[in-house]
């Protein structure tokens, strides 16, 4: 038997990487400012938090909307190329919450998750009308 939802499991694999590297970058901004718990009141550790808080909250909506239009038949190699820049961008927006000469990620990573919810979310729409 193959793989059942094969876009969906690299991309769930994908976002467990993702979100231990943005956790590994909180760890290590909690050891160099040293807080154990809480933040630092909006400075380089806050922001690090904010990172991994919003790829969590985002990456939610994105994987169930990446299963569900692949459970519907309809996620051909376009989901896969999908799920692969959303994850991109949201590497570059951990990266960007740094700010620095970096910190154009952010942007790039919040343009990328807006436009792939709002994309994802049509398709279901789509999809649910029948009209694709």
């Amino acid at each position: 038997m193959g793989i059942v939802l094969p876009v969906t499991l690299t991309a769930a694999a994908a976002a467990a990487i993702i979100n231990l590297w943005l956790s590994i970058r909180v760890g290590q901004m909690r050891i160099k400012h040293k807080v154990s718990i809480g933040d630092d009141a909006g400075g380089p550790l806050t922001a690090r938090m904010r990172a991994q808080l919003n790829f969590v909250e985002n990456t939610a909506f994105v994987l169930v909307l990446i299963a569900a239009i692949e459970l519907s038949g309809h996620g051909d190699r376009w989901l896969a190329w999908v799920a692969a820049i959303y994850m991109l961008g949201r590497v570059a927006h951990g990266f960007g919450m740094d700010g620095g000469t970096l910190g154009k990620g952010r942007s790039a990573g919040v343009i990328i998750t807006m436009v792939t919810q709002l994309g994802l979310a049509l398709v279901a729409v789509l999809i649910t009308l029948g009209l694709m």
